[in-house]
């Protein structure tokens, strides 16, 4: 019986196609030009409609939505009149005999046209289109897509009917050729697919991104969309989109620039070519955005790379639209100002006399966020700070999830008169067992910042404190020691650091990762380089392991990704066991692949390379040219500052070493201006332990004429302390040379090398460069010097120094703890002494 009405519809269906082809009405329908028109047809023609007019009719009615420009159309107008519940009516109980791409058109079209959420209509037309799909009726991959795209935009993440497409998609990928197509089904889909699934739609859209001459934008914004869906920083996808981002660069409006510097923020991607190209492409058109909606937008994309100029237009239209921005809008500005680190107390004043309105309306996450920018932006509206705290505490009584208690803890912990109270120590005790390494980092943090700052409260309610702290750190301990994947704990380490982890956990990480050493693979290398960079931490064993699979498996391993990793033994200043094929393999890799490197990429791995002592000629004759460096210039103006002064800076180190290194290169100097500029620009305060030191070498060397203090040498090293000695090891006096000296109880000017023309030295003399290295020159929990204090050492040589090297685990030693012992030993460090 079942498989009989089956055969009808079928029949009925294909009837109906072949007569209505030429059907008057039908023809009616699709020459609307108004939608006035459309319902005039329907309220006339009822009684003839069939399901083929009424998907029509539907469809027309956005057709002619979809022509008007946003601000023209009339949904509401649509969505009100009296013949569209018509229409509605009558899909609903026509919707069995409808066609299987029909449903899917006209879902599709009452969603673009806005109607609610839970539509009767909507609802029908999705549960038929599950029970064709359950029955293995196929829809065309265009219909699948679609269809998928309205489950997307009905929110249903979760819903079954996803996973019945994911498992379609799944079956279908290697069919698919579209890129359109499959943007959309992986957006839709994202949600309830596998790792390995995940892989497969990651390489496919890869492959058809490379095979597409021409990619509309918008294929390439949902591909990041996915990328941030699945929380997955995916360089070789992000850079392929980057590129179709930059060659439609031209049609690019402020809304997709601004979702696009959105997703790379969120992805932890940068492109400097893409900010080079979106400023020019804003600044030009900076007066067309006059709505608050792309104004906010505008300022999040343009204000943080922005010149005095533009800053200061961008300042003064965000003060006079202040009062039409919404509430999500004045999250957008406040952010970007802490972006920009600015702190305009015209625009602070005005943002924050505007958000009583809208703090009730904000979700706990964003008022986390809201107190962070506004203690950072240093805001003094105590009224608002208050109000701010009585919601914080507020979420914080009902809140049961461990991200969010710590969070609010953590910024609770950033407003003025903060105290630890005993609702903060219950909370936090209540989620401890539940927590994330990073959250319980935020809490214990939060406590041990207290204790410095309140030792009168913290003594009061020491005891709740001193427990709570012990529950975490048994709870730090309990976490590490039941991990048993190396990719899980690296996802936890990635955000933890500080006092609280340095000195409870760091040791224990260090031993978990040592026990996890055999699952190490070229996929976590670069998370596990990560984290010993930033935990300074030199473990010979797992630093051994990082290099041998990194050379086995180099050709898997991103060029970028290796920078990183060339970066940690760089810095630690690590020789792994096969030493040179392991630089050499890396190098030979990244100089295969310099196109893949940004322009001050480029200069940040010349002198990773530099430091560890590698000079590769490719390298060396593309950054020191003239057309690089012009494009460097031009990049470096729309880098966040911090970035810029880094790159700034490892260019002129790169420039000294080479100078120094490889005079074969013939590369000139040209970073005087620069180091005379920031030396210029810096006051060096001589500490007490300097002026202690400077006493006692005028005691040994018998005068102060005869040391001089922090001293610059040419190529601008800053010494601590320099003096001559003769060919029999006696002093000269500078005095005697007409060097001048300083007072060494003051502010203190550097001794330029200039100052004395560096007179040349008397036969058989040699000056001494006595240089104090604090706990910043060494790794963690070690003697060995890391790669800097090294090169340091190394270009002083070169410059014609005797470098002496006192360590602070020396000179902080009980062996010299008198003042005799310390005048002894550095006695023998000056006359080199065994």
């Amino acid at each position: 019986m079942l498989c009989l009405r089956q055969v009808c519809l079928l029949t009925l269906r294909h009837y109906q196609a072949r007569t209505l082809s030429s059907d008057l009405l039908l023809s009616q329908i699709n020459s609307c030009t108004h939608e006035d028109e459309v319902f005039s047809l329907v309220g006339r023609n009822k009684a003839r409609l069939s399901e083929k007019h009424v998907g029509i009719a539907l469809n027309m009615l956005w057709q002619l939505q979809k022509k008007r420009p946003l601000l023209l159309r009339t949904s509401d107008y649509i969505r009100n009149h009296s013949q569209f519940l018509t229409l509605c009516i009558l899909a609903e109980n026509k919707v069995e005999h409808m066609e299987d791409e029909a449903i899917v058109d006209t879902l599709y079209s009452i969603l673009r046209l806005n109607v609610e959420d839970h539509n009767s209509l909507a609802e029908v037309l999705v549960t038929e289109a599950w029970k064709r799909l359950e029955r293995q009726v196929l829809l065309s991959l265009p219909a699948l897509s679609k269809f998928s795209l309205c489950l997307h935009k009905q929110r249903r993440r979760f819903s079954p009917v996803i996973g019945k497409v994911a498992h379609i998609v799944d079956m279908k990928l290697d069919s698919i050729q579209d890129i359109r197509i499959l943007s959309v089904l992986m957006i839709s889909i994202s949600d309830v697919i596998s790792q390995s699934f995940r892989d497969r739609l990651l390489h496919k859209a890869g492959q058809l991104l490379e095979e597409k001459d021409e990619v509309h934008f918008n294929y390439a914004k949902r591909i990041l969309q996915f990328l941030q869906s699945v929380k997955l920083r995916y360089h070789p996808l992000l850079e392929k989109c980057n590129k179709v981002f930059l060659k439609s660069a031209s049609y690019l409006d402020i809304h997709s620039i601004s979702l696009i510097f959105g997703l790379y923020e969120q992805l932890g991607f940068d492109s400097a070519e893409f900010r080079l190209v979106a400023k020019q492409l804003l600044s030009e058109t900076i007066d067309d955005y006059y709505d608050p909606e792309s104004f906010a937008k505008l300022f999040f994309t343009l204000g943080p790379m922005a010149g005095s100029k533009v800053r200061e237009r961008l300042l003064v239209t965000a003060v006079y639209m202040a009062e039409e921005f919404s509430s999500h809008q004045v999250l957008v500005i406040l952010k970007t100002m802490q972006k920009m680190k600015c702190r305009n107390s015209h625009l602070l004043k005005k943002m924050a006399s505007i958000l009583h309105k809208h703090l009730d309306s904000y979700h706990v996450l964003h008022l986390v966020k809201l107190t962070q920018y506004l203690v950072v932006l240093r805001c003094h509206n105590l009224e608002l700070l208050a109000k701010l705290k009585m919601l914080l505490f507020r979420f914080l009584k009902s809140s049961v999830i461990p991200a969010d208690t710590a969070a609010i803890i953590r910024v609770l912990a950033m407003l003025p008169s903060f105290q630890v109270e005993e609702i903060i120590i219950n909370k936090a005790a209540a989620v401890l067992p539940q927590c994330r390494l990073h959250h319980l980092n935020c809490i214990a943090t939060t406590l041990v910042k207290q204790n410095h700052y309140d030792q009168l409260h913290w003594q009061n309610s020491s005891e709740l404190c001193v427990k709570l702290l012990q529950k975490l750190n048994d709870c730090g301990f309990q976490r590490l020691q039941k991990a048993n994947n190396l990719n899980l704990l690296l996802e936890e380490l990635i955000h933890v650091n500080g006092e609280w982890f340095e000195e409870v956990l760091n040791e224990e990480t260090m031993a978990m990762c040592q026990r996890l050493i055999d699952q190490i693979t070229w996929a976590n290398v670069l998370q596990l380089s990560l984290f010993l960079i930033k935990t300074n931490h030199r473990c010979p064993s797992l630093l051994d392991r990082i290099a041998s699979v990194t050379v086995e498996n180099i050709h898997k391993i991103r060029p970028f990704e290796i920078y990183f990793i060339l970066s940690l033994f760089s810095t630690l200043n690590y020789d792994p066991p096969a030493n040179e094929d392991f630089f050499e393999s890396c190098i030979q890799h990244l100089t295969s692949n310099l196109s893949c490197f940004e322009t001050h990429h480029l200069v940040l791995l010349g002198h990773v390379l530099a430091v560890a002592g590698y000079f590769p000629p490719v390298l060396i004759t593309r950054i020191f040219n003239v057309s690089f460096l012009s494009k460097l210039d031009s990049q470096l103006e729309v880098l966040p500052d911090t970035l810029k002064q880094r790159v700034r800076s490892r260019l002129m180190k790169l420039n000294r070493a080479v100078c120094l290194e490889c005079p074969e290169f013939h590369i000139p100097w040209f970073h005087e201006h620069y180091c005379q500029r920031v030396f210029r620009n810096s006051s060096s305060q001589i500490n007490p332990l300097r002026q202690h030191v400077h006493r006692m070498l005028t005691e040994i060397l018998g005068g102060s004429h005869y040391a001089r203090i922090s001293v610059l040498t040419p190529y601008y090293y800053e010494i601590d302390f320099e003096c001559i000695l003769d060919e029999n090891k006696k002093p000269l006096s500078y005095m005697a040379q007409n060097i001048p000296l300083d007072d060494v109880e003051g502010i203190h000017l550097r001794h330029d090398f200039k100052d004395e023309g560096r007179k040349a030295l008397p036969l058989g003399a040699q000056r001494i460069a006595l240089e104090f290295l604090d706990s910043k020159a060494f790794s963690k929990d070690s003697r060995h010097l890391k790669g800097e204090p090294a090169v340091k050492k190394r270009h002083l040589e070169m410059l014609g120094y005797r470098v002496v090297q006192i360590p602070h685990f020396e000179w902080n030693s009980m062996v010299l703890s008198t003042k005799g012992e310390q005048l002894e030993y550095l006695r023998k460090h000056l006359y080199g002494i065994q």
